[in-house]
């Protein structure tokens, strides 16, 4: 069946490419041989031999044409070009010497191409048919006179050379520079190919990891909806019995806000789940985006100071964000809290193109065995007894939602102390355009 994958259709366009290239080589060299040979008052048929390299040459316009008009290159048009050179290689070699021109060797060379660009059945048919031709070309063919060459070596001495053997050697230094370019480029385009598949299957892995936290989460909302409940009713009528202590009132409002937070969250997993972002998300401005996510930090985290930096410029984009994005700043920002629960920093900047946001903590940092493992499912490095212990989802799947806009996550430890978190987002995905 024609495969008619893009990065197969890539790797033969690329195939294509070089073999543009190898004929190239190949009309040079021989183009250069014919050339001396009449020097040497050697007997050729030049015209027919000239023409055939026209012909070649044919073949490379239409291939150069192709590739610049389309792109989308198909392994039959590699295939077609394939059996020009055949047919070329054929007629060069009838008409000097068949089976005894030292040249024969190039029937090789498409035969190599087909057999590492171009499916089996393909390869067979163009090792088939050099073979053929070949043998054809030892009964049918126009004799080439095998005279020797002389060339004088100081005054008196004479070496003679076989034109048979010299075009074995000049067939062997060619050879060896056409394996060491083009056949060593193909292998390249191989590994490439194999590591875009490789990169296929790890994204299709996180998908599947991400569809099975998905079927976990909403599995979770429901159970947690009747406690979460439970705990509102109780926490409201702790707040009526003890209205005569203003600093436990004051932290069961703080315990009432957390409560509600988390019946937000669950609702929308159970609401939001499976939705595009055209569904789920909201057109701000990039400051009100910014502005309001960490307004909504603040508000469930006020033991902790978020002192926050944002440039007051007037190019302020209008941006489309789902909640997702800004989950993953908050997880973000709780992260960097529960290192540094008294101040934590955050530095916004932006221009046309991209968003770059800082978040600095003041805790210990981490350490290697922490920063080569960060962001792998259920690793985490929170075990202090006040903080508790964490999923180790977090940075996971802020990393996941980032990469949904092409953005990175970079955590490094800071010279003065504490990680500095780095967040590089493109703005082209996420601008509203009119």
């Amino acid at each position: 069946m024609q495969s008619s994958s893009p990065a197969i259709s890539n790797a033969t366009r690329q195939n294509m490419q070089r073999l543009v290239v190898l004929r190239s080589v190949m009309m040079v060299c021989l183009t250069a041989v014919i050339i001396g040979l009449r020097l040497a008052s050697i007997p050729l048929p030049v015209l027919p031999l000239l023409l055939t390299i026209a012909g070649l040459g044919f073949l490379n316009g239409v291939a150069w044409r192709r590739l610049n008009h389309t792109q989308q290159t198909t392994q039959r048009e590699l295939f077609a070009q394939l059996l020009g050179d055949i047919s070329a290689l054929t007629m060069l070699f009838y008409f000097s010497g068949g089976y005894s021109n030292p040249f024969i060797w190039m029937y090789l060379l498409p035969i190599t191409v087909a057999a590492v660009a171009l499916r089996a059945v393909y390869a067979w048919v163009i090792a088939s048919l050099s073979i053929a031709c070949y043998t054809l070309l030892m009964f049918y063919h126009v004799p080439l006179s095998h005279l020797h060459m002389h060339a004088q070596l100081g005054a008196a001495n004479s070496i003679h050379l076989d034109i048979h053997l010299v075009g074995m050697w000049l067939g062997f230094v060619v050879s060896s520079i056409i394996v060491a370019i083009f056949i060593a480029r193909i292998g390249q385009n191989l590994r490439d190919y194999d590591k875009t598949i490789a990169i296929v299957r790890e994204k299709a892995l996180e998908s599947e990891r991400m569809l099975a936290l998905g079927t976990l989460a909403t599995s979770a909302a429901h159970e947690l909806g009747t406690p979460l409940a439970t705990m509102a009713i109780i926490s409201k009528e702790l707040t009526q019995d003890y209205a005569n202590q203003p600093e436990l009132v004051q932290q069961l409002e703080i315990m009432q806000k957390q409560v509600s937070r988390c019946k937000e969250i669950l609702s929308s997993i159970t609401r939001n789940a499976g939705q595009t972002r055209a569904d789920a998300g909201q057109g701000f401005t990039l400051r009100e985006f910014l502005q309001e996510a960490i307004q909504r930090w603040r508000d469930t985290r006020p033991a902790t100071e978020l002192i926050v930096n944002m440039p007051n410029v007037s190019d302020n984009p209008a941006i489309f964000m789902d909640r997702t994005f800004t989950q993953a700043l908050l997880n973000l920002l709780d992260n960097a809290a529960d290192e540094s629960p008294e101040r934590i920093l955050l530095d916004a900047n932006w221009d046309e193109k991209t968003l770059k946001i800082q978040i600095r903590d003041f805790g210990a940092g981490l350490s290697a065995e922490t920063k080569s493992k960060l962001g792998t499912p259920f690793f985490t490095s929170k075990n202090d007894a006040d903080v508790g212990l964490g999923m180790g989802l977090g940075v996971y799947l802020t990393q996941v939602t980032l990469a949904r806009y092409e953005g990175e996550l970079s955590l490094n430890n800071h010279p003065d102390g504490g990680v500095l978190t780095l967040v590089h987002l493109p703005l082209k995905n996420l601008r509203i355009t009119n």
